[in-house]
């Protein structure tokens, strides 16, 4: 018995690894395929109020497309809207960028002895130096890999709606045998990933109308666009917020003249993130469920060196799957004791 159970976990440990490269192999069928799992979490509410309603299954299955179409049409709309708004922009913006540029170059070049032709500017002398063929080449093959993704992702989203794949059974006949339990496990998932992407939804509207809002009151450029970025980063849990401060700040930099005027604009993006991101979604995450930060960040680290950006965005969405089904087994209710960091929990698993 010893000898197999030596076995067992040797062999496990193997899987492991094998299991990672597969993932990542197959990143281009798991990404998506994990899209559009959490897609079809927040429809299926709607097509079992369909259900008992009686309304034909086929006629169920077009209104939810036509509800995913019209996200589409919504994304696109607001893409075309912060698009319009930055190529009519006047070349007197990226006349100022270039003299802020200039300025702030000036002194670094003389630092480490860099050298331009008299009346070149920066841009001219930087830009010449660098590869655009590889730059729009790679450019075009992340939108390719995007719009190829999206595709996939409705697909798989369609098939799961259409119960082609019914999730329920999966788990059942894989993971909780008890066919009560697999559907209390399936409810309770799809309430918690429900809650995840409603909080985060909403909490990075806010973030990113908080940023237009600050961009039209301080005559920054491009408020729609930065709005847009700043709700779109968000769902980056933790460095996302980060990043769209920083872009903004820098961009406010060049924008901004007065540097009183630009401390206040970065203290007021700032505030905008920590009330959101720092303060409002921990307490309203709370409530439905607890998952420290340092699982947050082993978790983002690992998602995202597997997956790239999808990686990251579904990070957090995965653990909380990851720690439902934890809770399940006796065997493993101490990793998902670790992962919320609750003590008491983990001397009750030992001493069972």
């Amino acid at each position: 018995m010893n000898n197999l159970k030596t076995t067992n976990i040797l062999l496990f440990i193997i899987a492991i690894p094998i299991l990672f490269f597969v993932l990542k192999l197959l990143s281009f069928i798991f990404i998506p395929l994990t899209f559009s799992l959490f897609m079809a979490v927040l429809l299926w509410p709607l097509i079992r109020w369909l259900k008992k309603k009686k309304v034909p299954k086929l006629l169920n299955l077009a209104i939810v497309i036509l509800i995913m179409v019209l996200f589409i049409v919504s994304v696109s709309v607001l893409i075309k809207l912060s698009s319009k708004e930055i190529l009519a922009s006047n070349n007197y913006l990226f006349e100022k960028a270039e003299l802020k540029i200039d300025a702030l170059l000036i002194p670094i070049e003389d630092y480490f002895g860099v050298k331009r032709l008299e009346g070149e500017t920066a841009s001219k002398h930087y830009l010449e130096q660098m590869n655009f063929n590889k730059f729009f080449s790679s450019t075009l093959i992340t939108v390719k890999s995007m719009i190829v993704t999206t595709l996939m992702t409705f697909f798989f989203a369609i098939l799961l709606l259409s119960e082609s794949l019914n999730i329920h059974d999966i788990l059942h006949k894989t993971l909780v045998k008890q066919r009560f339990s697999s559907i209390k496990v399936f409810f309770r998932i799809e309430r918690d990933i429900i809650t995840f992407i409603k909080v985060k939804f909403i909490l990075s509207f806010f973030t990113g109308l908080g940023f237009s809002i600050a961009c039209y009151y301080f005559d920054v450029s491009f408020p729609i666009f930065w709005g847009l970025l700043a709700f779109a980063l968000n769902f980056i849990q933790m460095i996302g917020s980060v990043i769209s401060v920083i872009l903004l700040s820098i961009f406010a930099l060049i924008e901004i003249n007065t540097t009183g005027s630009l401390l206040f604009f970065i203290f007021v993006i700032s505030m905008v993130e920590i009330v959101f991101g720092g303060i409002l979604e921990p307490i309203f995450m709370g409530k439905s469920f607890s998952i420290n930060v340092i699982t947050i960040l082993v978790m983002l680290m690992f998602w995202g060196f597997l997956w790239g950006v999808p990686g990251m965005i579904l990070s957090i969405p995965i653990t909380v799957l990851l720690k439902i089904i934890f809770d399940q087994f006796p065997k493993t209710k101490i990793l998902s004791s670790l992962m919320s960091g609750k003590q008491m929990s983990i001397r009750r698993v030992k001493t069972s």
